[in-house]
Parts: structure tokens; sequence; C-alpha cells
């Protein structure tokens, strides 16, 4: 029998963030990608991703008030937030945490690393 891949949203204003996470995470994952919360909204219409991997800092809707309205919504309230971004305050952090994100990664980050928040986000074992 087949599992079905897990999918990501990977979210970033950052064509080049994008590219490169998307060839990180297609090793493992279905991907799709969006610019911006915007898109990302209009991604969540008609699909439900098994994670969401959120930039904090984007023009128009940041990622800080994106996940409050993703937390709101019935349809998109469960799928875990990572917050992927290279603002390493503390404060920011906490805020991100206290908003519902599972994890907080800090850009630039170690492959390895990404892939092993990301399972424990889903409370599995990474791969090796």
């Amino acid at each position: 029998m087949q599992h079905k891949q897990k999918c990501i949203l990977l979210v970033d204003d950052n064509p080049i963030n994008l590219q490169i996470g998307k060839y990180i995470l297609s090793e493992k994952y279905e991907v799709a990608t969006a610019l911006s919360a915007e898109q990302m909204f209009y991604y969540l219409e008609c699909n439900t991703p098994d994670i969401i991997l959120l930039d904090v800092e984007m023009p128009g809707i940041n990622g800080f008030e994106a996940i409050q309205i993703l937390k709101t919504r019935d349809k998109s309230k469960y799928i875990p937030v990572i917050f992927l971004t290279s603002n390493s305050a503390a404060d920011d952090r906490l805020k991100g945490m206290s908003l519902g994100a599972v994890d907080y990664v800090i850009k630039p980050y170690l492959p390895q690393f990404l892939f092993e928040r990301i399972a424990a986000a889903w409370g599995i074992l990474p791969m090796c």
C-alpha cells in the first residue's frame, strides 16, 4: 500500500527563498509555494496542506497577522505552522509561539535541522 506524501505550503515573499526551500523540501515532501499571505489564503480555499512554513516579514499581511487569521478559520486552524524567518529577536519568537506557531526556525537553516523541526511538529521521529 502506498502512503500519501505529506504536503508542505511554503510562504515567503522572496522568490529565491521559495526556490531553495522547494528544492530542499521536495526531497521528502510535496511542496506548494506562495509569495504572500494573500496567495496562501487563496491556495487554502481549495487545498489543505499538512503543515505551513511561514515567513514573518512580508509586505501586506505579515506572518504574525496571517497566523492570527489562520487560527480563526475552521479549515486551517489545526494546520501546524512553523515560522521561517531571519529575525532572531527573542520577543518575536515568543510572539510567534503565543499566536499558535509550533516552532520558529531562523534562516539560514541547515536542511536536516528543518526536516527535524517538521517531523517534531507532526510528532514523529525524523528520518536519518
